[in-house]
């Protein structure tokens, strides 16, 4: 396999397009026959041979026009067919070996059902193809299989004839009239139990749906259908989108490297997220549930209608959907918890991502595997560059630009420059300067300082941006912001600048300082910026304990206020970590103290306030990080939080009713308040009783992990029998076993590595189920703070020897558990030497993936590019 970078300056439009395709296909465990018929059409004069992308594939035969055809070469992944017409018929007939697909890329065979996954490049690996998501063609597909076996089998598009064959196998074909890059192409077979409904759309055309499940399962598939017809209706009164076949299926397996895959009208999810009812899936669960369907159900227009030129353009059918599910999320559930939950993403992987070796815009340059481009820059840092054209157009603007991106573009397959270019149509704003977060990569930093002046009553706040060079970039220009600001004083008196530049809320920073001024001041002001997350940014904003306090109490954006009182908890942990914990004098608790009381009823809001910033997070706003001194600092805080509140804490505890179960957004933030504060009071010894009685008592699984959260956080003997009563309940149910397995690979204790140990040989794990891996080994590499960053080094090992065995099953899976190891840079000298010792260890393997390559010897480079 070739480790060449692959750049986007480099495109060139093909050469050949195929634009109808009928593939016939009898599946055998290791011998499949694959026979693909393509209309193919030479589109450039340049160049006589027709290259196709193939991967471990058998080539059986090459036919012309009805005629064998010789003139062919397999050189370097490539099937070159030489002497080829301008315009032509060609028939490929290859074997696959999908029981031996282990990648769980192109056709594979796992738990007994054949199921398939084409984004990026894994297409090719079922048979030789243009296999690019600039080639667009229809596909006609007959699907052959063992009908006892396989009694469902399925496919893109519309069924249009089935049958019996003598040997006990029959068939089914369907057809896709909407033409599609081969990533979208789908295929599956299997004894499935089937939920049906139907849905009809806005200009009465009816929609049959399907939901396929495992067996005995299909009770958990009732609220996944449900979100999917919630979502169908949204999208049409949102953006006036309608769905456009006769049937949308979706599929549910155990076996899948991603969430889900939209590939057109026949989805499949990774089963987490579609199986839900209130015994087996918390409240997350089922908010996940809804916004992966609604998320994969809007690619049918922002991916697949239209769809990328190339995959350097990913972000505009990635960071648009997601923005959308977003959007889609905030009306069915919460505005505020949606926001924060997404700002939580951004601060504890996006911000890690863009500090490190692997920086890249949302827009990439270049890439070496092109599954490397599944990150939380293209997709979450992408949506967040939606939302500021949503933020800058207004909605009315915003849906406008988006009807004259698919009057243009429907059937195409086209850039994120094309995106703009729609979006510039519905404002007189230019966009130029906005573009410009397409290309350039790295987190701004926005510093807010300010001048008062008593004498004269006036006062001066500086708004000033700088992004720090990244691994791929050097030099940086100044970006276009929207920044919603307000400026208060200690009553709560809100104040508006001299010029007017502070327009509804919101202040354009398009260079890089910007000063406004107030007067009639009496006091200095307190500046309040970036509410409801605005711009993809951090700030910088020398606010004090008080001052903190001031904002959460008087600020008008709830989101402000959330994050008043994360600085407020990082500030008073730096006090911990410095040493100096009598800074966080009564004063600071009393505010803390006058905040839980004041937001008692308030449980949306209070349960996303007890939230201590995560470790991840706290990363982020620090250099070359002590672990060991940051996690006891942390860990310290937490301790006089929940001792200092105690009896505010009880009462809430108390106050909040345990009902029976509904999921509902009042009921949804009751739970996640309640749940919340018993973490804090499980560090109190006389409070382990109510763990235990909330973990016998619950009726649903967000209560019954809340408890075992809780426990984890308060005595060991607690935590290890509940954790044993739990797993003895769920032993014979994987995906809920996953939450069991994530809860002790994230336990900080002594001997985690022989704990991990012991996980690999439950009944249950299985190195080829990207589930269990990621529950396992990827919770201990990312959230177990102690164990992954002990000082001897351990932990970094245990996790590199991993995947040295897990790359040579799922590289896809290994290139993302690799990545904590490659933010070494954030660490101190102590840490950075350690983990570079295992990237090297990596680096040194035979045969490593590309996908492992690119990011490890990227993470490497970069330690010259920091000493330089």
């Amino acid at each position: 396999m070739s480790m060449q970078a692959k750049k986007r300056a480099d495109y060139q439009p093909p050469v050949f397009t195929i634009t109808d395709v009928k593939m016939d296909v009898r599946l055998h465990p290791t011998t499949t026959r694959v026979e693909t018929t393509s209309q193919v059409k030479r589109l450039a004069s340049e160049g006589n041979a027709l290259a196709l992308d193939g991967d471990k594939i058998q080539l059986d035969s090459v036919v012309i026009n009805d005629q064998p055809h010789s003139d062919y070469q397999v050189v370097d992944g490539q099937l070159l067919i030489s002497n080829v017409p301008e315009q032509f018929t060609l028939t490929i007939v290859n074997t696959i070996d999908p029981q031996n697909n282990r990648a769980l890329e192109g056709l594979y065979l796992s738990a007994g059902t054949y199921c398939t996954q084409c984004e990026a490049e894994g297409f090719r690996r079922i048979t030789y193809y243009l296999d690019r998501p600039d080639v667009l063609a229809t596909f006609e597909v007959t699907l052959h299989g063992d009908k006892q076996q396989y009694p469902t089998l399925l496919a893109n598009g519309n069924p249009i004839a089935r049958g019996d064959n003598d040997d006990g196998t029959h068939w089914v074909t369907w057809q896709d009239p909407h033409p599609k890059p081969s990533y979208l192409f789908a295929m599956v077979a299997g004894d499935f139990d089937l939920l049906e409904d139907t849905y009809t759309t806005s200009s009465g055309k009816p929609v049959k749906l399907e939901l396929y499940v495992d067996k005995g399962k299909r009770e958990r598939g009732h609220f996944a259908l449900a979100s999917l017809k919630r979502a169908m209706k949204w999208d049409e009164d949102t953006f006036g989108l309608e769905y456009d076949l006769d049937i949308y299926m979706i599929v549910a397996v155990d076996f899948f490297n991603m969430g889900a895959m939209e590939n057109k009208g026949l989805n499949v999810f990774n089963s987490k997220f579609v199986l839900a009812d209130q015994d087996s899936a918390t409240d997350e669960d089922f908010f996940n549930v809804e916004s992966v369907i609604a998320h994969e159900y809007f690619h049918n227009w922002t991916g697949n209608r239209v769809t990328c030129r190339d995959w350097f353009q990913l972000s505009l059918k990635e960071g648009l959907t997601v923005f959308r599910d977003q959007q889609f999320s905030a009306d069915m559930t919460s505005p505020l918890s949606n926001r924060i939950k997404h700002v939580r993403v951004m601060r504890e992987h996006q911000f890690a991502e863009d500090a490190s070796a692997m920086s890249h815009p949302i827009r990439p340059e270049e890439v070496i595997e092109m599954n490397n481009f599944y990150t939380v820059t293209v997709y979450d840092k992408g949506a967040e560059v939606i939302r500021m054209f949503h933020t800058l157009l207004g909605p009315q603007g915003f849906r406008k630009g988006m009807d004259e991106y698919f009057r243009r573009h429907d059937g195409q397959a086209v850039t994120c420059d094309d995106f703009v270019a729609a979006m510039q149509t519905a404002t007189d704003l230019d966009l130029s300067h906005f573009a410009l977060w397409y290309s350039q990569s790295g987190t701004p930093v926005i510093t807010v300082s300010s001048v008062f002046d008593d004498s004269t009553g006036k006062m001066t706040v500086t708004l000033s941006q700088r992004t720090a060079p990244t691994a791929d970039q050097r030099t940086k220009a100044a970006l276009f912001m929207p920044v919603t600001f307000d400026c208060i004083d200690s009553q709560g008196n809100h104040y508006s600048d001299d010029d007017g530049l502070v327009k509804d809320g919101m202040v354009i920073l398009d260079k890089s300082e910007l000063t406004l001024t107030f007067s009639d001041v009496e006091e200095p002001l307190i500046p309040v910026i970036l509410g409801n997350f605005s711009a993809p940014a951090k700030v910088h904003n020398d606010l004090n304990a008080a001052q903190l306090l001031n904002v959460f109490q008087y600020a008008h954006d709830s989101f402000n206020r959330w994050d008043a009182l994360q600085s407020l908890y990082s500030w008073c942990i730096n006090c911990y970590e410095q040493g100096t914990p009598e800074a966080v004098d009564d004063t600071i608790w009393q505010g803390l103290e006058a905040v839980l009381t004041g937001e008692a009823d308030n449980h949306e809001l209070l349960g996303e306030c007890l939230v201590i910033p995560s470790f991840e997070t706290l990363c982020q706003t620090r250099s070359q990080v002590d672990v060991a001194a940051l996690n006891s600092a942390r860990d310290a805080f937490c301790q006089a939080f929940s001792v200092r509140l105690a009896e505010p804490l009880k009462a809430i505890f108390n106050s909040i009713s345990t009902s029976a179960y509904t999921y509902s957004q009042q009921a949804v933030n009751a739970r996640r308040c309640r749940n919340q504060v018993l973490v804090h009071l499980a560090r109190l010894d006389d409070q382990q009783g109510a763990i235990k009685t909330q973990f016998a008592q619950a009726d649903n699984m967000t209560d019954t992990l809340g408890a075992l959260k809780a426990a984890q956080a308060g005595q060991r003997q607690v935590f290890e029998t509940l954790m044993e009563e739990f797993e003895q309940r769920w032993n014979q149910d994987p995906l809920v076993l996953d939450k069991w397995f994530g809860l002790h690979a994230t336990t900080e204790r002594d001997d985690i590595l022989s704990q991990l140990t012991l996980l690999q040989q439950h009944p249950q794990f299985t190195i080829g189920n990207p589930n269990r891996v990621r529950a396992v080994v990827g919770s201990f590499a990312f959230f177990n703070t102690a164990g992954f960053h002990n000082l001897d080094g351990s932990g970094y090992k245990f996790v590199t020897d991993y995947l040295m065995e897990l790359d040579k099953v799922n590289p896809q899976v290994a290139a993302r558990i690799v990545t904590p190891l490659t933010q070494w840079h954030n660490f101190s000298p102590a840490h950075q030497q350690l983990m570079k010792t295992q990237l090297n260890r990596l680096l040194g393997v035979k045969e490593l993936s590309s996908d492992l390559f690119e990011k490890v010897s990227k993470s490497l480079a970069y330690q010259s590019n920091s000493e330089q």
